[in-house]
């Protein structure tokens, strides 16, 4: 069996352009899962109003025990979701170093 010889592959161009508009694109999905963030943020603070009712009857205090669970688990959401904005901003930063270098 004969192995023929492969043509290089070329090198991609390098094109500040599309490595600024990457850049860009992977700025607006950070903001956009900031705006997110924002949201949750909007949502916990009615689930803690409405754990601030004086609920008397079992049901009510059952209620507000589960409204607590759910902001709980929200909450913990909301912190993964603003870890996510710090990583991927880092990462549109990372995006336009990588295509500063070039070939």
């Amino acid at each position: 069996m004969s192995v023929g010889l492969m043509p290089a592959a070329t090198l991609p161009t390098f094109d500040p352009l599309e490595c600024a508009s990457r850049s860009h694109e992977v700025q607006r999905l950070a903001w956009r899962i900031k705006t997110c963030v924002d949201q949750v943020d909007a949502v916990l603070a009615s689930l803690r109003r409405i754990q601030m009712a004086e609920w008397q009857s079992p049901a009510g205090r059952a209620c507000r025990i589960t409204i607590a669970l759910h902001a709980s688990a929200l909450m913990r959401a909301r912190e993964s979701m603003d870890a996510a904005v710090a990583l991927v901003l880092r990462h549109s930063q990372n995006v336009s170093v990588s295509g500063e270098r070039g070939p």
